[in-house]
């Protein structure tokens, strides 16, 4: 773990001592998001933000709910959605993000990888449920993968859930959309879309994700993206986000795959890091809640 640490700070050192007189900074592309989303629809962005938690609350049981067996969840390593030993490394994930998206005033991110079965879609799942542990916290996943969608598998979800429907304007959000507990919402696909990259590309995508934030007034929107080797569905989207997760496979992804991908990143959104999964190995001061209050 340290050598791949190292030498991604080392790649970031000599990137950020280039000089690039052309290149965005990162704060500029948000910026440049947020005009664009107010060009697509003005009243998105001021609508009050006092809304009142009891109203949101009754807004947000209209949504179908759903209570995912504790067998389903344990065979797909989704562990978060209550304390233990085991959650606590997305409990400190979640508080991280949390303070980042809060001082910057951010609400979107987007979670991707190099490659596939880095683990991208169990992080966020994870990370989603653990965002519902905190009462005060209304969570969105989104599920923009749509090559390979595995949200509603992993949680043993049957109902003919199709979220591309509603990007593309087919169909309702509710329709397509189920409720965990009280402050998490899930939109996931059953079957793969066709054409993904030129689905979020258009701007009818944006405008579907544009009013599902104005009207549900989520405080984080996590949008489960595919890996960026895949094709360019991710890259296609990421100006609509406020800032990514990179998820690396231990012993898999390659530092040079890695670098590359930060560097895609950071030319169109802010990175916030990258995680490293599956790591086998940690230093003793890496884990997390083995004998501390539990």
């Amino acid at each position: 773990m340290e050598r791949i640490q190292a030498a991604l700070k080392k790649a970031r050192e000599t990137r950020s001592g280039l000089d690039q007189p052309n290149a965005k900074h990162p704060v500029s592309a948000t910026d440049d998001m947020r005009d664009a989303r107010a060009a697509r629809d003005p009243d998105a962005l001021l609508l009050s933000p006092d809304m009142a938690l009891g109203d949101r609350e009754e807004l947000w049981k209209t949504i179908p709910a759903i209570n995912p067996s504790e067998k389903v969840l344990d065979r797909h390593r989704l562990i978060a959605h209550m304390a233990s030993p085991a959650s606590v490394p997305y409990d400190v994930m979640r508080t991280k993000l949390l303070h980042k998206m809060r001082q910057n005033k951010w609400t979107r991110v987007a979670i991707t990888s190099p490659s596939a079965r880095a683990g991208k879609t169990m992080t966020s799942l994870n990370l989603a449920f653990s965002l519902s542990r905190q009462s005060d916290v209304f969570s969105m996943l989104l599920e923009l993968d749509m090559r390979q969608p595995a949200l509603a598998r992993s949680i043993g979800l049957k109902d003919a859930c199709q979220f591309s429907r509603v990007l593309r304007g087919e169909e309702e959000p509710e329709a397509h959309m189920r409720r965990y507990g009280r402050n998490l919402l899930l939109g996931a696909n059953q079957t793969p879309a066709r054409n993904p990259a030129e689905l979020l590309q258009g701007a009818r995508a944006a405008h579907v994700i544009d009013n599902l934030e104005a009207n549900y007034r989520p405080d984080i929107i996590i949008l489960d993206t595919p890996p960026m080797f895949a094709g360019d569905d991710t890259i296609a989207f990421l100006d609509q986000v406020d800032c990514v997760l990179l998820i690396a496979e231990a012993e898999r992804s390659t530092i040079e795959e890695v670098d590359k991908c930060e560097q895609e990143l950071a030319a169109r959104t802010n990175v916030l890091g990258v995680v490293l999964n599956k790591c086998r190995y940690l230093d003793r001061h890496e884990e997390y809640g083995k004998e501390y209050g539990y």
